[in-house]
């Protein structure tokens, strides 16, 4: 699983709606604003999130994004499943037709789901200093 820095965007949008939104929109311009990034990029983040259902969208004059999702419920693993998809941070270039021969996969494949336990674990509002 990689983390790229769309998936620290998302990361701290998440948790941003958490700490703010209790029933009302956030538009993008906010968001953008708080993490000094472009709206039109933090515009893909955010139609990756929506799709996940983690926020939802309004549009028009009081538009803007909302949690879909109980924060208790949202992990870490969510939205960086949302964003990245589900692949594994590691690939076994040098016995790619023999995958279950290689040792070193078989590490790395323990450590990838140590990895997504753990962050399936960990919920993003217990990071929050309210």
């Amino acid at each position: 699983m990689k983390h790229t820095k769309a998936t620290d965007y998302a990361l701290h949008t998440v948790a941003y709606l958490i700490e703010h939104s209790a029933d009302e929109n956030i538009s993008v311009h906010v968001l953008a604003n708080q993490f000094n990034v472009s709206p039109t990029y933090l515009s893909k983040i955010l139609t990756q999130l929506s799709k996940a259902g983690i926020i939802g969208s309004t549009s028009g004059v009081k538009g803007g994004y909302i949690l879909n999702r109980d924060p208790q419920e949202i992990t870490f693993f969510d939205v960086i499943l949302a964003i990245e998809g589900n692949t594994s941070f590691f690939t076994c270039a040098v016995h790619e037709d023999k995958e279950s021969q290689c040792g070193i996969r078989r590490v790395m494949a323990q450590t990838n789901q140590l990895m997504e336990d753990f962050l399936r674990q960990n919920k993003l509002a217990d990071t929050i200093n309210k």
